[in-house]
């Protein structure tokens, strides 16, 4: 089933997307490791084309992020999770928006997003370690040991396009989705205290009498920093729209990473769910500031981009006893960017009724999640047929979706 909304000229509400002096050791320390790497020629192709996953860590609740509103069981089952009115921006006759998605709605009005609902891994479970082992090895089970995401920059092919001969990871710790046999480089932002503009003079002309190598890294981050513009007066910014504005800044670089990931902790709704008011409401405004904060730093290339937010699994269609939902299964997957063939949903509606659910508790997966991304990988990349199945071995046979990039 593919659902299509009326389109509207979009606009878009973007805190600043910048990053602070006090994050220039770390984007310094990774531009030199860029500027150290070995590149390759761009080809005479036009598309230039990156790829973000962001892994949305504690299963998000997909039927409050898009809620089915033209299901007729839909509010029968949410009860006080039902939303509707002012509460919904209205993608079709069926499908809706949370109103904290403002940002996501207007990139699907301009055909640059698109949602898969009733989607999920193979996984049925229920574990969180199990179920984010199988989101990110991208096997048919827990007890991989290297990342589908790793795995797609070892093979990827360098016809077209420049060979992303390194992965980027934002954050503490490479997630498992980019370990493996692929180099990766790992950027998190530093936590010293902010410095002020004649210590950061007095530490730059002490490495160039020094170190021409460190040198010349903090002057690309102090002209990195000047280029953002950040000054006092300044909103703070969430980690992870900060940790988006680093994606835009690297994948924006003619001569950065191609492919990059981002975790983003605390989707485990158990409590104080409240998809209007509650955590969730907080966690989909920071999500969709997140959206904007990227597309504006990638500028021009967000043309050729595309971004895929995932989760384990989905959660329990009704309501707990703590005004949450508990572990499910089926539930969205998005794609941003502007080489998405957005403006769409996609789904293979299993409905609401108790007899349709999954253990009549879980909106029942429809939608294999392996195989967005195997469309995404094989339109995004011209990914051969045979790097893919080793790309997702234990799924092989499972055909990837097509025109999902424009």
């Amino acid at each position: 089933m593919v659902r299509a909304a009326d389109k509207t000229s979009p606009t878009f509400e973007c805190r600043d997307a910048t990053l602070s002096r006090r994050r220039l050791i770390g984007a310094g320390s990774l531009a030199a490791a860029w500027a150290m790497m070995p590149k390759t020629a761009v080809s005479l192709s036009s598309r230039d084309p990156r790829f973000l996953c962001v892994v949305l860590r504690g299963a998000l609740d997909g039927l409050a992020a898009v809620p089915p509103v033209g299901d007729p069981n839909y509010e029968r089952l949410r009860q006080a999770f039902s939303l509707q009115g002012d509460a919904i921006i209205m993608l079709d006759g069926f499908f809706a928006l949370n109103r904290h998605l403002s940002n996501l709605a207007n990139l699907y009005a301009a055909d640059e997003a698109l949602i898969i609902h009733a989607v999920a891994t193979p996984y049925r479970d229920r574990s969180h370690f199990d179920g984010q082992d199988v989101l990110e090895t991208g096997l048919g089970g827990p007890g991989g040991h290297d990342g589908w995401l790793n795995r797609a920059v070892h093979g990827m092919p360098s016809a077209g396009q420049i060979k992303p001969l390194q992965g980027l990871s934002i954050g503490p710790t490479a997630p498992l989705i980019m370990r493996g046999p692929a180099k990766t480089l790992s950027w998190q932002e530093s936590r010293f205290p902010e410095a002020n503009e004649d210590t950061s003079a007095r530490v730059l002309k002490l490495y160039q009498a020094l170190d021409d190598d460190l040198a010349a890294a903090m002057e690309a981050a102090l002209d990195l920093d000047e280029t953002a513009g950040n000054g006092a007066g300044t909103p703070p910014l969430s980690l992870f729209n900060r940790e988006m504005a680093a994606a835009a800044r690297f994948l924006a670089d003619p001569e950065g990473p191609r492919i990059a990931a981002i975790s983003s902790d605390g989707w485990d709704t158990h409590a104080r769910e409240n998809p209007t008011s509650g955590r969730l409401a907080r966690l989909l405004r920071q999500l969709d500031e997140g959206i904007a904060t990227l597309k504006v730093g990638l500028g021009p290339v967000w043309r050729d981009t595309v971004v895929a937010f995932v989760t384990e699994f989905g959660r329990t269609a009704a309501i707990n006893g703590t005004g949450g939902t508990d572990h499910g299964n089926g539930t969205i997957a998005i794609l941003v960017g502007g080489a998405v063939n957005g403006g769409r949903i996609i789904a293979d509606w299993p409905g609401l009724r108790s007899t349709d659910l999954l253990d009549q508790r879980d909106l029942k997966p429809t939608i294999d999640l392996r195989s967005v991304l195997k469309g995404v990988l094989q339109d995004q990349f011209e990914m051969p047929a045979e790097i893919l199945k080793g790309i997702f071995p234990t799924g092989g046979a499972l055909p990837g979706l097509r025109d999902l990039i424009a």
